[in-house]
């Protein structure tokens, strides 16, 4: 069953892969850049200060645990345990993979892209859905993109994007859970 699903996941990538041209090698390359995305992250601080005010710098200290957590679960225990290669360093694949500028490290199980994309806009989407319901599906649809972006880059395999969207969701919902935590137990201070 697993060979199975390999052998499915890399068919599916060499498809997705191989739907490249020159807008979308740019569209691509740039969504996968994290610093192009620094305006985005400074609308969404202003969100979180206009919606919770002085509680937005707990949020602010919550997403930079998550990513941190997130980005560390992605490398040191699936990448390392796993250490399933990326599909341009699959000898199997060489002269099949496009490519656009660097491959990253050797192994890509779960993507850190995805993983933390996902983290951070499924924990906004939680902490923001009842005041700004369209931009839950914005931060969705970003997550996403940056998510395939890097598959089109033949740095990852669908599996690894799914798997890091799965699990950067799960500790979304795990910070998620703690800020709900912090925030009843300053309405017990408040009514105290």
């Amino acid at each position: 069953m697993i060979e199975f699903l390999k052998e499915l996941d890399q068919q599916l990538f060499l498809f997705l892969n191989a739907l490249h041209c020159p807008v979308g090698d740019v569209v691509m390359y740039w969504l996968s850049h994290k610093t192009i995305w620094i305006p985005l992250y400074a609308f969404l601080v202003y969100l979180l200060f206009k919606t919770y005010r002085k509680k937005a710098l707990i949020l602010l200290v919550l997403i930079a645990l998550l990513v941190f957590i997130s980005d560390q679960v992605s490398v040191h225990l699936f990448k390392n345990l796993f250490q399933r290669l990326r599909p341009c360093h699959e000898p199997v694949l060489e002269g099949l993979v496009y490519t656009l500028g660097r491959c990253g490290g050797k192994y890509g199980f779960v993507s850190s892209h995805a993983s933390n994309s996902f983290a951070l806009a499924v924990f906004l989407v939680l902490v923001l859905a009842k005041r700004l319901k369209p931009a839950i599906y914005l931060l969705l649809l970003w997550a996403a993109l940056v998510s395939y972006s890097r598959i089109y880059l033949g740095v990852h395999y669908p599996g690894d994007v799914i798997a890091g969207a799965l699990v950067g969701t799960a500790e979304a919902f795990l910070i998620f859970g703690s800020w709900k935590i912090v925030q009843k137990k300053m309405e017990n201070k408040k009514s105290n």
